[in-house]
């Protein structure tokens, strides 16, 4: 059997669900006010000063920290089935349906948050990688559950969870630095292109 590994942010979409989800969670007015506070953290992340999952896990706790863990899916619920469409990649729909019309197994493996994928993916029936947020008494903590997956953290995720040797040939597409590792371990390697 085939397998096919697909980044989401910058490969199956054209712009970063992240930001995206955090705009649509809490409003455009209070992410430009987050965005202004937290306007020196991100400054040292453009200039490599701080990591990416470093980052990532200052702005979900400034915006989601102490969040209601289920209403917190309620809107990633609300998002995935209702937003993530429109910034969905035809041409990525396309390689992922020709993927599963072939009997392909077909994996999204994402940096991003699992909460605001897992109904997208369930929709086009697709299995989800993903990075998880820490929850402890119904609430969100504002940490990751899991390590960033992101890196070499991707594709010690995707081995972690399947098992590489039974799939020939592997399919990755990527669009960042962050694929390079899951890219690697591929038969057949798409980079910002399908």
């Amino acid at each position: 059997m085939s397998l096919a590994l697909f980044d989401f942010d910058g490969t199956i979409t054209t712009r970063d669900s992240l930001i995206q989800f955090i705009k649509f969670a809490v409003g455009k007015p209070k992410f430009y006010m987050g965005l202004f506070s937290l306007c020196g953290m991100l400054a040292k992340y453009k200039l490599g000063i701080i990591p990416n999952d470093q980052a990532k896990e200052t702005l979900i706790s400034y915006f989601f920290k102490g969040w209601d863990y289920a209403l917190f899916q309620k809107v990633c619920d609300a998002y995935s089935l209702n937003e993530i469409d429109r910034i969905i990649r035809t041409e990525a729909l396309d390689k992922i349906t020709w993927h599963k019309s072939k009997g392909h197994r077909v994996v999204v493996v994402s940096a991003s948050m699992e909460n605001w994928l897992t109904q997208w993916c369930a929709s086009h029936d697709l299995e989800l990688i993903g990075t998880q947020l820490e929850v402890v008494a119904g609430k969100l903590t504002g940490k990751f559950a899991t390590k960033n997956c992101y890196g070499a953290e991707k594709l010690n995720r995707v081995r972690a969870a399947l098992q590489l040797d039974d799939y020939r040939p592997i399919y990755a597409y990527g669009d960042s630095a962050g694929d390079k590792d899951m890219l690697a371990i591929a038969d057949k390697k798409f980079f910002c292109c399908f």
